[in-house]
């Protein structure tokens, strides 16, 4: 139960782990394919700078040999025809060398090309003109290396098993005179075993290859590429993919257009049902097979380009018209959005309209609410003033009754007593009138401001700076103050104000010239604003 547990965790820990490493690789591959043309750019730059020595003047013989012989493993796996090129000046300077050694290693390189180029009459004729017997040991493991190219290349081009057969017979001689630590020999022998049913064996000797290399080793895509085989003849797609994308990313480092791994990626995607990057890896092989002249990946890949192509174009017909289907909806969509917005667009004009009256219903509302309130404001003033003035009414008729009862009694007492000089006196006396008037007004000033106890205030406010008017010492008001204390409780009539104060007409006309002359504002407003003091709604 334990084991199983732990087994259990191990795998679930391992799945997102896999996954991960799975997903960078593929994002790794799309990111070195978006900048192929850069890494091409970078290994012409390197060739051209090679081509620039043979301007050189006076270069040995040697030297234009070691010069072309670099050219050639450039071109070897980028450009054929350019290799090819090469290596025949190669040969012209090693015709009369007496160098044989040179001779037969340019030939064997020359049979490699054509091998490549699909030109088999060529390359056999060139490799069956070898003296084997003649062949120095350190060319032994490339002639039989080219011969085992020829007949795979060539059994592919007519798919006739016996071709198969002879490669595999020259490669197995390749071993006898391959070093067994070389990268080249440890290659050739798990791809031996791999061709052999011996999977297990071969992914072994792979994997540990492939550790020992980088993205820009050369050798790393063939490893990947063999490491690829192997799980597609498991049938496990994921690893397949993988090391395929392991192997396309060394081959566009490495600039190699004779690949395989882009064709074989090609297929897997296919397989998967993933057209679009089917269709991408199978455009990729067929222009570098084009581009290096490679025919037999030209005959590889023009095998599957059509199935891929038509699944591709069946693909892209079937999202036009889906295209299509959803430019309609969205058209019919688009209409059905515009009689709506029409439709909004009158609702929302009916909409303002009914705001506007509604506004315009709310201000008259406002305007009646503010007459209104205007009107209650003024009726709580009246009602204030009215209160007060009659409570004190009936206190100032009470206490004149009392008075004029006491001075009855007074006169009565002088008749009675038959003082008539004192009578007399009594009766032409003003002094009594003037008494109760200064009374009077001193109960009036006192009511008054008990109602508007900020009313010198703000009448001084309305005034000059330097006009302001205020009451002597012992004083509430004066006569200007009092004056306008009438206006404010609403008597504006001269003539009234006049009998009030006891003044002539002239006088209260004079007083009310004199003091709207010192108002700070209009002079024609001095009045209204007047009235306004202590107003309830005075800052309405």
């Amino acid at each position: 139960m334990k084991n199983t547990l732990f087994f259990t965790f191990i795998l679930f820990c391992y799945i997102p782990m896999y996954a991960n490493e799975k997903d960078s690789i593929i994002n790794r591959l799309d990111e070195v394919m978006a900048e192929k043309e850069l890494y091409v750019k970078k290994k012409e730059q390197r060739i051209s700078g090679l081509k620039h020595l043979l301007s050189f003047p006076d270069l040995s013989l040697k030297e234009l040999y070691n010069i072309n012989q670099q050219l050639y493993l450039e071109y070897k796996k980028f450009k054929t025809d350019s290799a090819v090129h090469y290596i025949l000046q190669n040969r012209k300077i090693l015709l009369n060398s007496g160098n044989p050694e040179l001779q037969y290693e340019t030939d064997i390189q020359l049979a490699g090309l054509y091998s490549t180029k699909g030109m088999y009459i060529e390359a056999k004729n060139i490799l069956d003109s070898i003296n084997r017997t003649k062949l120095p040991p350190g060319l032994m493991s490339e002639y039989y290396w080219a011969y085992s190219i020829f007949y795979s290349q060539y059994g592919l081009s007519n798919n006739a098993q016996i071709y198969y057969l002879k490669s595999e017979i020259y490669r197995d001689s390749l071993f006898l005179f391959t070093d067994p630590l070389s990268m080249v020999y440890q290659i050739e022998y798990a791809s031996k075993l791999l061709y052999d049913n011996k999977e297990e064996e071969a992914k072994k000797i792979l994997e540990n290859l492939l550790e020992k290399t980088e993205d820009s080793d050369p050798y790393r895509a063939a490893i990947a590429y063999f490491l690829g085989y192997t799980y597609k003849k498991q049938n496990n797609i994921e690893l397949q993919k993988k090391y395929f994308s392991i192997s396309a990313i060394s081959d566009i480092i490495t600039c190699t257009k004779d690949n395989a791994s882009f064709q074989n990626l090609a297929l897997t995607y296919y397989e998967q049902g993933d057209i679009n990057k089917a269709y991408q890896f199978i455009q990729s092989a067929i222009e570098d097979a084009i581009f290096c002249n490679v025919r037999y990946r030209t005959i590889e890949s023009s095998e599957f380009y059509p199935i891929i192509n038509s699944a591709y174009q069946q693909k892209e017909k079937e999202q036009k018209d889906k295209f299509q289907r959803y430019l309609i909806l969205i058209s019919i969509l688009s209409l059905a959005l515009i009689i709506g917005i029409i439709y909004i667009y009158k609702q929302m004009k009916r909409l303002s309209v009914t705001r506007k009256e509604l506004y315009k219903t709310n201000q008259d509302l406002i305007n009646l609410n503010r007459d209104l309130q205007h009107s209650n404001n003024s009726l709580e003033e009246a009602n204030l003033i009215k209160e007060e003035y009659i409570a004190r009414f009936f206190d100032q008729c009470s206490m004149y009754i009392e008075k004029l009862e006491s001075y009855r009694k007074g006169l009565h007492l002088k008749v009675k007593n038959n003082q008539l000089d004192d009578l007399f006196k009594m009766i032409r006396s003003t002094a009594f009138i003037e008494n109760e008037l200064e009374e009077l007004y001193h109960h009036f000033d006192s009511v008054f401001l008990n109602i508007y106890p900020t009313f010198i205030e703000e009448f001084n406010a309305l005034l000059l700076p330097d006009q302001k008017i205020l009451p002597k010492p012992g004083e509430l008001l004066n006569t200007e103050l009092r004056i306008f204390a009438l206006i404010r409780l609403g008597i504006t009539d001269s003539g009234k104000i006049a009998n009030f104060l006891r003044y002539s007409l002239r006088t209260v006309y004079n007083y009310r010239t004199k003091v709207r002359n010192k108002a700070a504002g209009v002079r024609e407003e001095f009045e209204e604003q007047v009235k306004r003091i202590g107003s309830f709604n005075q800052y309405e």
